[in-house]
C-alpha cells in the first residue's frame, strides 16, 4: 500500500471513530483492479474463499454481471481470483467484475432463422445479464404464384379449332392414330405402338411411310419382328430419326409383348414406360389411341411450343415459361378440362404444322393474332443467308 492509500485509510479510521454510525468506505482506484503477478503469494490458491463458507461473507447484492465460475475462461478466472484477494484484504470495499467485451458477442449459431422477422439474443442472455445484443434477421422466402386458367383460353381454343376444320395438316392423314386402321383391334394396337416409337423427332410423313413398309413386309406383328434381324428392321424404317436404335428398341418391345402380354401391348402407363424407347409423350398417346384411356395430355414439340407462345403454361410456382414437354404437360393438366386432353394433341400438332410453325410462323394468316400474346413477335421473312453474308461489305 502506498502513502496515498495509507493516508486515505487512516482518515477513514478517524472518521469511523468520531462518527461510529456513519457509513465510510474507500473509493477504489483503477490500480486496484490491475493484477500484478509479482505480488501474488505462493499460498494464494490456499487463501481463496471456499465455496461452502466464505462465499456468504463475500456475497453481495446481485450484480448485472454475475456469472458462474464454471463458464469463465482462464482470463476471467484470474480476474475473479484477484477480486477475491482484494475482498479478503479489504472486506468493506465494494468490488465487482468489469464486464468483458466477449459478454456482448453475438453467437450466430444460436440464431434460428424463420420466414418472418425474428429477434435473436446473444449468447450472454444465458447468464441472466441485462446487457443483450439484439439483431434483426430478415429471411426471404420464395413466393409461389398460383397459376390458373388463362382468361381467354376458350376463345383461343375455339379459334384454333375453326382454323383446323380443313384437315389439311399431315397429322390428319398420317398421324400415329392412322396406323393399322384396317387391322383388327389387337393388331391395330400393336401398329399404333410401333408407329409411336418411330415418330420421335421424325415428321409424320416419314413415320407413315416407314409403317407402310413394315406392313408390306408383314412386320406389323410382334412374332414376325422378333424373327427378323435388327439390320433388316433398320433398313426398312430408314430414314426415320435414329433408325438403328429404334430398330433395336422395336425388336425388344416386340419380344416383351409376346412373352408378357400374349402378343398384345401393355395396357398401363407404367408398363409402357418400362419399354425402352418409350417416353411419357408416347405412353400417353398409346393409352389414348390404342386403349381409349386418356390418363394425361400427350405433349410433343408442337404442343410444347404453341402452349408457351399462347401463355398457357408456366413452370411450377412461377410466371416463367416451361422448358420441357413434361413441364408443359403438368401445367396444362392443372386447368385444361379433361375432355380436351385427347383432342388437344392432334389439334395443336396440325396447327403447328400449318400456321404456328417453329420458324417464321404465319401470324398474318392466323385467326387469333389479335389475342395471341406472341403474334408478330417472330420474324416472318428472315434475310437470306447470302444477303446476311454481304451485309457491311462495300
Amino acid at each position: 500500500m502506498n502513502s496515498v492509500k495509507r493516508k486515505r485509510l487512516n482518515r477513514v479510521v478517524e472518521v469511523k471513530a468520531e462518527y461510529p454510525n456513519k457509513q465510510v468506505g474507500i473509493v477504489p482506484e483503477i490500480e486496484d483492479f490491475r493484477y500484478d503477478k509479482n505480488e501474488a503469494k505462493p499460498s494464494t490458491s490456499a487463501k481463496r474463499i471456499p465455496a461452502s463458507s466464505s462465499v456468504r461473507e463475500v456475497k453481495r447484492e446481485s450484480s448485472p454481471f454475475d456469472i458462474s465460475k464454471a463458464e469463465l475462461n482462464s482470463v476471467q478466472r484470474k480476474r475473479l481470483n484477484r477480486v477475491l484477494e482484494v475482498k479478503e484484504e479489504y472486506p468493506n470495499k465494494q468490488v465487482s467484475i468489469v464486464p468483458d467485451i466477449e459478454d456482448f458477442r453475438y453467437d450466430k449459431f444460436e440464431a434460428k432463422a424463420s420466414t418472418s422477422t425474428k429477434r435473436v439474443l446473444s449468447s450472454s442472455s444465458r447468464n441472466s445479464s441485462p446487457a443483450r445484443l439484439e439483431k434483426t434477421i430478415r429471411v426471404s422466402s420464395a413466393v409461389k404464384v398460383k397459376v390458373g386458367a388463362p382468361e381467354n383460353w376458350e376463345a383461343v381454343l375455339g379459334g384454333i379449332k375453326s382454323m383446323r376444320l380443313s384437315g389439311e395438316a399431315p397429322v390428319d392423314t398420317m398421324g400415329c392414330e392412322k396406323a393399322g386402321s384396317l387391322l383388327p383391334p389387337k393388331e391395330k394396337r400393336f401398329a399404333v405402338l410401333i408407329s409411336t416409337m418411330m415418330s420421335s423427332q421424325t415428321k409424320d410423313e416419314v413415320t407413315h411411310a416407314a409403317v407402310e413398309r413394315f406392313s408390306e413386309n408383314g412386320l406389323l406383328d410382334p412374332d414376325a419382328i422378333v424373327r427378323t434381324d435388327v439390320a433388316t428392321l433398320a433398313n426398312l424404317i430408314k430414314p426415320v430419326g435414329f433408325y438403328q436404335r429404334k430398330a433395336q428398341f422395336i425388336k425388344e418391345a416386340s419380344k416383351i409383348c409376346l412373352e408378357r402380354f400374349g402378343g398384345d401391348i401393355p395396357d398401363s402407363l407404367a408398363d409402357l414406360l418400362a419399354l425402352k424407347g418409350v417416353g411419357p409423350k408416347m405412353a400417353h398417346l398409346v393409352m389414348s389411341i390404342a386403349w381409349k384411356n386418356t390418363q394425361g395430355i400427350c405433349v410433343d414439340t408442337h404442343v410444347h411450343r404453341i402452349s408457351n407462345r399462347l401463355g398457357w403454361v408456366f413452370r411450377e410456382g412461377t410466371k416463367q415459361k416451361t422448358t420441357t414437354p413434361e413441364q408443359t404437360r403438368m401445367s396444362l393438366e392443372k386447368w385444361l378440362p379433361k375432355d380436351e386432353w385427347e383432342p388437344i394433341n392432334p389439334l395443336l400438332v396440325g396447327f403447328g404444322q400449318t400456321i404456328c410453325t417453329p420458324l417464321r410462323p404465319k401470324c398474318d394468316r392466323c385467326g387469333i393474332n389479335s389475342i395471341c400474346p406472341s403474334a408478330f413477335k417472330e420474324s416472318s421473312s428472315p434475310i437470306p443467308k447470302q444477303k446476311k453474308r454481304g451485309l457491311g461489305r462495300t
